[in-house]
């Protein structure tokens, strides 16, 4: 009975001391620390354009050596057509190469120089010509001469300044610049052009293939998309931002993304292109991030989550964010474990840390201890003990 009592004795005593002391709380130190502010979002990956890749003649496809999500390099084959009907078109093309190079060739060796010569033979009959018009007009004049004499005379110079004013032209013509050089030299390059064999379609450069749509046995046919290729180059992600953190963005701020396929794996990125409008339906703003260093796993159109820093604020004072109430309020407080009881002191808050730290402007010294709002035993004013 009486060892009964006194432990009741004890216990009320104990419960007593607890009751006057406060509950144990837990408890997180004020110190210094790096905080990193970002903004999160999320977005897909894009490449700066595609490429869609045809054909420019109509023609059976006789092979595919390629396959979607195959990387290519410029001038690599991805597509032949048959070409059997395309050989004698090509044969033609390759006669039509020499009667176009024998016509350059013959303005270039023989039309000019004769045009030339012409010219100067035109030039010598006009002079004598006019030299003749001059003695016939004054032997007329003497009266020695009729007026028949004079006017055939001056018909023989008309004649010869037409055929030098000809000479002329043609000799503009075959030269360098003129037209019938041009037109011979212009049905060349057409004609050598119809030499490459267009029964080939080749990457116009290197890139990823995205998209197939082309079978041995499909019809190529202008117009019609046989292949899409993403072009190897700068990587973008496309990031839909809150328009309420459009104030905190700044181009060339760096920023850490992962694709959602690969969560652990992350890569770095940089700002580069803010949209100057505003998503008025989703109160979004678009906003380009340039990876300079893509990993082989990032793939087209992949959904990414991206932090972009905003902004670092090293050796600040900070607690954890879930010890300030009120945090998102003018008006924000926290509770300090100071003498044994929990005091409730207002703070002026900072940035918040990607890590969950939030940084304290006023309010609070290095070294004190916060008590976090989880613990809701800890009551303003009240008495508390720190674990």
């Amino acid at each position: 009975m009486v060892v009964a009592v006194a432990i009741l004795g004890v216990a009320a005593t104990l419960g007593l001391a607890r009751w006057y002391l406060g509950p144990r709380v837990a408890t997180y130190e004020v110190r210094r620390t790096d905080l990193v502010q970002s903004v999160v979002a999320s977005g897909r990956v894009e490449s700066p354009r595609r490429v869609e890749i045809g054909s420019a003649l109509v023609g059976t496809v006789a092979r595919v050596p390629v396959d979607e999500g195959q990387v290519v390099t410029a001038g690599q084959i991805l597509v032949v057509l048959d070409d059997t009907e395309a050989r004698a078109a090509l044969a033609a093309a390759r006669t039509a190469v020499v009667q176009a190079e024998a016509r350059v060739t013959q303005i270039e060796k023989t039309g000019l120089p004769v045009a030339t010569q012409s010219v100067r033979q035109d030039e010598a009959t006009l002079l004598n010509a006019e030299r003749q018009l001059v003695r016939t007009r004054e032997l007329f004049d003497q009266g020695f001469l009729g007026q028949a004499t004079l006017d055939d005379a001056e018909r023989a110079r008309d004649v010869a300044q037409s055929q030098l004013d000809a000479a002329r032209v043609q000799e503009a013509s075959v030269s360098p610049h003129g037209a019938d050089y041009l037109v011979a030299r212009t049905a060349l390059e057409q004609s050598r052009q119809a030499h490459l064999d267009l029964m080939t379609i080749s990457a116009p450069v290197g890139g990823t293939l995205i998209s197939r749509d082309v079978e041995v046995g499909s019809i190529a046919q202008p117009g019609k998309v046989l292949l899409v290729l993403s072009p190897a180059g700068v990587t973008w992600l496309t990031v839909e931002i809150d328009e309420k953190n459009l104030n905190f963005l700044r181009l060339g701020e760096n920023a850490l993304a992962s694709a959602d396929a690969y969560p652990g794996q992350r890569f770095p990125a940089e700002l580069v292109y803010i949209n100057p409008g505003i998503d008025a339906s989703r109160g979004s703003v678009e906003v380009k991030l340039r990876v300079p260093q893509p990993p082989a796993y990032l793939l087209q159109d992949m959904t990414v989550s991206v932090d972009i820093e905003v902004s670092r604020r090293p050796g600040v004072l900070a607690v954890p964010a879930d010890a300030v109430h009120d945090a998102a309020t003018a008006t924000p407080w926290v509770l300090v474990a100071s003498g044994g009881r929990a005091i409730r002191r207002a703070v002026q808050v900072g940035v918040r840390g990607t890590g969950g730290q939030i940084e304290i402007l006023q309010g609070l010294k290095e070294g004190e201890r916060v008590i976090p709002s989880t613990e809701t035993s800890a009551q303003a004013g009240g008495r508390v003990r720190t674990a």
